[in-house]
């Protein structure tokens, strides 16, 4: 296998996403402009392999079984259930919102793990979900504090909304980045969904880069007051400070691009 093919094979599976969990071979060839008779090679060999699965009748391809088992294998690493989790239920419980660990990945925030409300709510997140870090509180209390070169080169990169409130005007969004790393947590509302809130702050590896948030998110119709603002944001913190005290106290060996 050539490095091109290789680099072409990995490039499809990122087309396989929560927007578009279904590829044909011919539309997924010509939404990459690439060879039809490529995509269908590089999807049938990971076909074989348990990585993608053809529907009988569609006959499109989508997410195997395989991508679970690896995804446990990745959240038993990271010691969620064990550790932070419980943690993460403990904030929920006492703010009575639903909280969401997110971690650093490229460009992108994803959704690891999830502590639900008493007041459940159905939320359009769910683990696995992927994010671009100029959305929502999780992901840019995250960017607010990764090196002005990434910045960057995501704000270069070309940003399109998800909503109406959802920052893509650089300088605005580079002056909202600022503020985030000043004050140590970021809220929103509406910025990834419109009847959303999110308030996050981040949490960093022991070389002090940042490589995850914790964010309490519910209906915007539940927003905190500005008097009710600090006291969840001093539950947050808290919650994000006994889990930073495991990583380090652990030296927990966590990495991003």
């Amino acid at each position: 296998m050539t490095l091109k093919t290789l680099d072409n094979s990995l490039e499809v599976l990122k087309y396989f996403n929560k927007e578009n969990p279904t590829w044909g071979v011919r539309e997924l060839a010509k939404e990459m402009n690439i060879s039809h008779s490529i995509i269908y090679r590089i999807l049938t060999t990971f076909e074989q392999h348990g990585f993608l699965i053809q529907n009988p009748e569609t006959k499109k391809y989508e997410l195997g079984l395989r991508f679970l088992e690896y995804g446990q294998m990745v959240r038993d690493k990271l010691n969620l259930s064990d550790f932070v989790l419980p943690i993460m239920k403990n904030v929920a419980d006492t703010v009575k919102e639903s909280v969401f660990l997110t971690w650093l990945d490229g460009t992108d925030g994803v959704t690891v793990e999830i502590a639900e409300s008493s007041q459940t709510i159905k939320f359009s997140v769910s683990i696995g979900t992927r994010t671009p870090l100029y959305i929502g509180a999780s992901c840019k209390t995250m960017m607010a504090f990764l090196p002005a070169e990434r910045k960057k080169e995501i704000t270069d990169h070309g940003m399109k909304k998800l909503t109406p409130d959802t920052i893509t005007d650089p300088d605005a969004l580079l002056a909202d980045l600022e503020k985030i790393q000043q004050q140590g947590w970021c809220f929103t509302t509406g910025e990834y969904a419109h009847s959303v809130f999110g308030l996050g702050v981040p949490l960093f590896n022991n070389k002090r880069e940042v490589i995850a948030s914790l964010t309490i998110a519910g209906p915007i119709y539940r927003k905190p007051t500005e008097d009710r603002l600090p006291e969840m944001i001093n539950v947050l913190q808290y919650g994000a400070m006994n889990i930073q005290r495991y990583f380090d106290q652990y030296s927990f060996k966590l990495y991003h691009e």
